[in-house]
C-alpha cells in the first residue's frame, strides 16, 4: 500500500519520457494515473495512421498533429491535477543535459537508435 506519504512523494516526483509513442504512451498513462506530479514528454514526431493500432493515447482525430501536444491532451484530462511539460523536438546532444537534470527519473521510450546513443553518450560524460 503507498499510503499518503508515497503518493505525497509520487506528487513531488518528476519523470521525463523519452518518446510518446507506442513504447511511451502506455508508460505515461500509467504514470499520470499514479499521480506522478511532473510528466516530461519529449517526442518531435507527428500521430500516424499506421501507428495507431500501438499507440493508444491516440486516435484517428490526432493524425498529423504533434505527438507531444496530443499527449498532453489525453494525459492532462485523464489527471487533471499533474504537470505536463512538452518537448517538441527529438533528444540530441545539444539538449540532453538541460533536459536529463531537470527530472528526477528518465525513461527512454524511443525504439530508434539514435536516441539511445545520445543518451548513452551523455551519461557516461556527465
Amino acid at each position: 500500500m503507498i499510503g499518503v506519504d508515497g503518493q505525497e512523494k509520487l506528487k513531488a516526483a518528476k519523470v521525463l519520457c523519452i518518446g510518446t509513442g507506442g513504447l511511451g504512451a502506455p508508460a505515461l498513462q500509467y504514470l499520470c494515473a499514479a499521480g506522478v506530479g511532473t510528466l516530461g514528454l519529449v517526442d518531435n514526431d507527428e500521430v500516424s495512421l499506421n501507428n495507431l493500432h500501438r499507440q493508444l493515447l491516440f486516435s484517428e482525430l490526432d493524425v498529423g498533429q504533434s505527438k507531444v501536444v496530443c499527449a498532453k491532451k489525453r494525459l492532462s484530462a485523464q489527471n487533471p491535477h499533474i504537470k505536463i511539460n512538452t518537448y517538441q523536438e527529438w533528444f540530441n546532444p545539444d539538449t540532453a543535459e538541460d533536459l536529463v537534470l531537470a527530472y528526477d527519473i528518465i525513461l527512454h521510450r524511443r525504439k530508434v537508435a539514435m536516441g539511445r546513443k545520445v543518451y548513452l553518450k551523455w551519461i557516461l560524460n556527465y
